[in-house]
């Protein structure tokens, strides 16, 4: 290849892409495919370009009509091959543009060496904690959203968020709005109703002064509002006086460009922001460097714009009305100063009409269900809504990806995204081909400890606020997550259990093959044969890579906090699945069968270790987890329940596993809390040392059926679609662990996600629990367990390779407790 003569810097950049070819066998998947072509801005260098065919790599100096342009220096570029940046961090700190499929240099990515270290080394500083104050709670706002962009407002539209307070305008983790306040004549305005019309749009009508003079007012307002790429209001004065009144209207607006981590960890960091007015709208900017996020408010009526909001002076005739169109665009500006969606074709977003019909299509096609149980009812047909519209259009990929909850979670969230997959399959089967497709593009490929990023390794958690994008925080793809990797291989292969669908699983053979490789070389540094959760320090202290998370989760019974590194006891029971089907997998669709039979010994292997050295003969139940001395965690916790869903238990055992989950210390009476009641570290109101989450409790019903324990798993189903009927169907993620025989009615928590995907999914996977479906190659099994008196439930049309098929329940009574297998 001709030697481009060009400064000393670019040397190390030719060398790479001449090397690029011969590095590159076995370490791309199949698709997607395409053309890069990286043009570097600085001009000390002509452009390369890189073909991505079917495993294959052709890099070459010339190419036509490219499938994804990066555009950068070539600094930035020797820094990403270095491993010192992360190329979804770069484009949003606006110092890398991308025209095209963005997805394509994502699998770029796996053609770079192995050695990284992203983390910043001078993280801004300047942050502030702030003690959460007792803010409006879950029952208190409204709230509509649009992908990952969502309005979160007090009852009567307006929003004066706190700095740990998640009201306002969010967008791709940052709030551009947090503030938006209507008032008329100087006067607030109080709620006659709210019409939550969908996900994405709602009406409030309203009147001036507060509610003991309302009564009597001629005046009346309405606001309808609706998010999409961008956020709009329409406000309609009403004049019912016999004679005309002159009105001034006032919108106060503000942005303070926060971080959604940051509200929710009750941090606040200080920012600078400007305000611009143009003729027709109000900017406001924030930059840092070369992060620049913009806010735009306009307006379809003349008004007075300031810099901090908006006012209108009209007279309204009687019996009149006077309205305008508000219009909120939320800007990410990228290297040429573009808002980066402008260019990237993965971004072209859809109407809200057009989302509107696409969830109503999603709807139509779920199995229909008949109960006579009311609540059940009510949150299946909510469930299957939040599930329908709790995906967003990334920037970074071309098709929807799933989002996980409002409003802390709306975007890729791997665990969660695994498991409402699972839960939700029978159901809305193409929820599993998003997450696959998305978790398989974004496996790692690197060695970078800041990020926890390791070849093989499923990415837990993607966010692009400013700390992803400066690298202050792993964000951008935080891979601590150490149960991700086998619940992609569950997930996998309950997928084509289903659906039938051999193409996919053979799609992801190579992703698989990586998994199983991290699961083998890279979680377990003890050596040991457990997979290990490392010590992850956050702002809020330091945590695990469980899914419980909190610094207090992981605990001894007498409240004591074991030594890092942990095996927790559910991760294993995922890799003793995950290895099962695996197994399967290659013997059905890779064809080797020498794999099957090694993976299918190793999980042998794991069973018999695991039921020597984590259970506690004098307790009756297995230990939370292992220290790295092998000293176990004894709490009681929620996480046995976990171990019967992945079939790890010795079958002598599970039953007095079951005395445990529905004993008076763990069961409330809605559901089984994450820690027993008798523990040190016990709190009702504790985030995983005493709460009441529903994806955990699915989990736990669906073990119990598996084990042949259908009236105790009847029990938690039952008890969960209860405590729905006070949610209005819609299960929140996680809700507070008091006795139903106290409280009468559940307890919520303050601002949990709600919708959550994984607690929308619980109740499909309590319903399948119910009926008992169980896919068995081209059949479906139906094994109904419902209480006695709860009527009928008839589920009907089941997609699988059957075709089509009804499920039918009814409540009789159980007969005596069957023998665990």
């Amino acid at each position: 290849m001709p030697d481009h003569a060009g400064p000393e810097v670019s040397r190390p950049l030719d060398r790479f892409f001449e090397q690029l070819a011969e590095s590159a066998p076995d370490r791309l998947p199949s698709t997607p495919t395409g053309l890069l072509q990286f043009v570097f801005d600085d001009g000390a260098h002509p452009a390369w370009f890189v073909r991505l065919d079917g495993r294959r790599v052709q890099v070459e100096r010339t190419g036509h009509r490219p499938d994804c342009v990066v555009e950068l220096s070539t600094t930035a570029f020797e820094d990403l091959v270095a491993g010192h940046d992360h190329v979804v961090a770069m484009l949003f700190r606006g110092i890398v543009s991308v025209e095209g499929d963005l997805s394509l240099l994502l699998v770029f990515r796996r053609l770079l060496p192995t050695a990284a270290d992203s983390g910043n080394p001078h993280p801004v500083g300047g942050v502030v904690r702030r003690t959460p104050r007792n803010g409006i709670g879950l029952h208190e706002r409204t709230s509509i959203f649009f992908g990952n962009s969502f309005m979160i407002s007090a009852r009567n539209g307006d929003v004066e968020a706190e700095p740990t307070v998640p009201l306002g305008l969010f967008f791709f983790d940052t709030r551009f709005l947090s503030t938006w306040r209507l008032t008329v004549d100087g006067e607030q305005l109080a709620v006659l109703s709210i019409d939550d019309i969908r996900s994405f749009e709602s009406k409030f009508a309203l009147v001036p002064g507060q509610p003991t003079h309302y009564v009597n007012t001629t005046t009346s307002i309405l606001r309808h509002r609706s998010i999409g790429d961008d956020f709009e209001e329409v406000l309609t004065l009403f004049n019912f006086a016999p004679e005309p009144v002159r009105y001034t209207i006032r919108l106060d607006v503000g942005a303070d460009f926060a971080e959604v981590q940051e509200i929710r960890d009750g941090f606040q960091r200080p920012r600078t922001v400007s305000a611009s007015v143009d003729q027709d709208s109000l900017r406001l900017h924030y930059r840092r460097q070369t992060l620049h996020r913009e806010t735009v408010i306009s307006t379809s009526e003349p008004a007075h714009i300031d810099e901090h909001g908006l006012t209108f002076t009209v007279t309204i005739e009687s019996h009149a009305t006077w309205s305008t169109r508000l219009r909120v665009l939320t800007l990410i500006r990228d290297l040429r100063r573009h808002d980066l969606r402008d260019r990237l074709r993965s971004a072209t977003g859809r109407s809200r009409v057009e989302a509107g019909r696409e969830i109503d299509e999603i709807v139509s096609n779920v199995p229909e269900l008949r109960a006579d149980h009311l609540p059940l009812n009510e949150a299946y047909r909510v469930s299957v809504h939040d599930l329908a519209a709790l995906y967003y259009q990334g920037v970074n990929f071309r098709e929807r990806l799933p989002a996980t909850g409002l409003p802390w979670s709306m975007t890729l969230l791997g665990r969660e995204s695994l498991v409402s997959s699972f839960q939700a399959l029978p159901f809305l089967p193409e929820r599993a081909v998003s997450t696959l497709r998305i978790l398989a593009l974004c496996q790692g490929t690197r060695v970078d400890e800041f990020r926890g990023e390791q070849p093989g390794r499923i990415v837990q958690e993607s966010r692009y606020g400013e700390s992803a994008a400066f690298n202050d925080a792993p964000d951008a793809a935080d891979f601590s997550a150490a149960d991700t990797t086998a619940l992609f291989l569950v997930l996998l292969d309950e997928y084509e259990r289903w659906t039938g669908d051999r193409d996919l699983v053979c799609r992801y053979e190579i992703e698989a093959r990586a998994a199983l490789t991290w699961m083998d070389e890279y979680a377990d540094p003890v050596g040991a044969g457990y997979v290990w959760s490392s010590r992850r320090q956050t702002r809020t202290g330091p945590i695990n890579e469980s899914w419980r998370g909190s610094p207090q989760a992981i605990c001894f019974h007498d409240g004591r906090l074991p030594t890092f590194p942990q095996a927790i006891c559910e991760i294993q029971g995922y890799t003793y699945d995950a290895k099962l089907r695996a197994a399967r997998l290659a013997r059905r669709c890779w064809g080797d069968p020498a794999l099957a039979e090694r993976l299918e010994r190793e999980a042998a292997d794991l069973r018999v270790r695991f039921n020597r050295d984590f259970w506690l003969p004098d307790r009756g139940y297995y230990a939370l987890a292992l220290q790295a001395d092998g000293t176990p965690v004894d709490a009681l916790a929620s996480n046995i329940g976990h171990l019967l869903f992945s079939g790890i238990v010795e079958p002598e055992r599970a039953g007095s596993l079951v005395d445990h989950l529905l004993g008076p210390a763990l069961f409330s009476g809605w559901g089984v809390r994450t820690l027993a009641s008798t523990e040190g570290r016990f709190s009702p109101l504790g985030h995983h040392n005493g709460a009441i989450w529903p994806a955990d409790n699915s989990l736990i019903a669906w073990g119990l059926r598996r084990y042949g324990f259908k009236r105790e798993a009847a029990r938690i189903a039952w008890g969960l679609l209860e405590a729905s009927r006070y949610f209005g169907g819609r299960l929140p993620g996680f809700f507070a662990g008091y006795d139903r025989d106290r409280t009468r009615v559940p307890v919520p928590y303050r601002f949990t996600d709600s919708p959550y995907a994984p607690s929308a999914g619980a109740t499909l996977l309590l319903l399948r629990a119910l009926l008992g479906l169980e896919p068995y190659g081209n059949h479906l099994a139906v094994d109904a367990g419902l209480p006695e008196g709860t009527g009928e439930i008839e589920l009907l049309d089941l997609r699988g390779p059957w075709g089509y098929a009804d499920a039918l329940g009814r409540g009789r009574p159980f007969r005596d407790r069957p023998v665990a297998r």
